[in-house]
């Protein structure tokens, strides 16, 4: 069963955006924190942005002021807007969901971001 599913990526050009979609099954989001993380290959995969269910966010320091994070908790759906992208940016995006300080281990397939110079 998925339990929830990334959409969104694609090739974008150095500088443009991309709205990532994280929609969940049921109600698995609800009253939960949820996280977007992304990994390349080679690297473990690192924190991006997070989001409360009351709508506090919290940022990695690399995408903090190009990235935002918000979520429709009536869609059971959270997102990503990605504006100003680098090259760099490149790489698998997952969504999950965030208890206490530990981000549950329900990995899907996520969406894959790439960033042309």
């Amino acid at each position: 069963q998925v339990r929830q599913v990334e959409s969104g990526g694609g090739l974008v050009q150095a500088g443009g955006s991309l709205r990532l979609s994280c929609i969940a099954s049921g109600s698995v989001f609800r009253d939960k924190s949820v996280g977007w993380y992304r990994q390349t290959p080679g690297k473990e995969r690192e924190f991006v942005a997070r989001i409360t269910p009351g709508g506090t966010t919290n940022y990695a320091d690399s995408v903090k002021g190009r990235f935002t994070i918000s979520r429709d908790n009536a869609k059971n759906a959270v997102y990503l807007q990605m504006n100003s992208l680098k090259p760099e940016d490149t790489a698998v995006y997952y969504c999950n969901t965030v208890i206490g300080a530990f981000t549950e281990r329900y990995w899907g397939q996520g969406t894959q971001v790439t960033v042309s110079s």
